[in-house]
């Protein structure tokens, strides 16, 4: 039983380095859900699921080696005169590691920021490569209240989806569902349900940044509301913010120490001093 205790705690902890490490470059979940994001053919719903049953084994397996070498354990914290101290040398060196890992972690503090840093780095490019949900978990919506929250014809995006050999029960079905059901995912629907837009016109800047905009290019952003880049760069270089046409807007607020937020005030006001 010890052999196998110790044996289950090594495999169960490998599983749990893959595990983590792959939910540590997924993308949100937004993201996954919405272009059904899949790694070695997993979502990262099963994962998830994997990561927490896995993780209850390791604890498990560590819970009982401790009980199996409980004497081994006890003799770590005994100090020369063969007396049991809590508070030894080598405790007090693994408390203080623990200590500084959780403080750094909740503080941000360097290095423990660059390990989130580059997390959200990986997360905010796969963002970009496949692309942010109109809204959030808009894959629940049924097809009929997505069609109007996007301002969609329903029935010529029904028309639309029977073109492109989409099958539809009826217009309660949700995205996720008929996805599913024609094995494929909500972002492809949207993309057949939306009319080609060959009017050349541009999009009127909201009010309030739209989701996702934070991980948008800035010439992108401009481009889409037909907003003068090199007026833009003007603007936030008069407010003393640097920007580069190729960098997200989350990365220009971060190497300004600004929200992105100002990033879009700023591009705003330009469109608005255009008109």
């Amino acid at each position: 039983m010890r052999k196998a205790t110790s044996l289950t705690a090594l495999i169960s902890f490998l599983l749990l380095v893959l595990n983590s490490i792959v939910l540590y470059i997924a993308p949100h979940g937004r993201i996954t859900y919405w272009a059904d994001w899949r790694f070695w053919g997993l979502t990262k719903t099963e994962w998830g699921n994997q990561h927490v049953i896995i993780g209850l084994l390791f604890l498990l397996a560590i819970f009982l080696h401790t009980y199996y070498n409980w004497n081994p354990i006890v003799a770590y914290l005994k100090n020369k005169a063969r007396k049991v101290r809590i508070f030894t040398r080598e405790f007090n060196i693994a408390l203080l590691l623990v200590i500084v890992c959780t403080i750094g972690a909740y503080a941000e503090m360097a290095p423990f920021r660059w390990v989130l840093t580059f997390s959200e780095s990986i997360k905010d490019a796969a963002a970009q490569k496949y692309g942010e949900p109109p809204y959030g978990r808009a894959e629940i919506s049924s097809l009929k209240d997505f069609a109007d929250k996007m301002s969609l014809d329903l029935a010529d995006s029904l028309t639309r989806l029977q073109n492109a050999g989409i099958q539809v029960e009826d217009e309660q079905q949700t995205l996720l569902d008929i996805a599913k059901r024609n094995n494929t995912f909500p972002q492809q629907l949207y993309l057949r349900m939306k009319p080609e837009d060959n009017s050349g016109e541009v999009k009127a800047i909201p009010l309030d940044p739209e989701k996702g905009f934070g991980n948008r290019r800035l010439d992108d952003v401009c481009h889409e509301y037909g907003v003068d880049l090199s007026a833009v760069l003007k603007k936030l270089a008069g407010d003393g913010i640097t920007g580069r046409p190729d960098a997200t807007i989350k990365q220009i607020a971060e190497e300004n120490g600004i929200a992105p937020t100002d990033v879009f005030t700023a591009i705003r006001k330009t469109a608005v001093s255009d008109e």
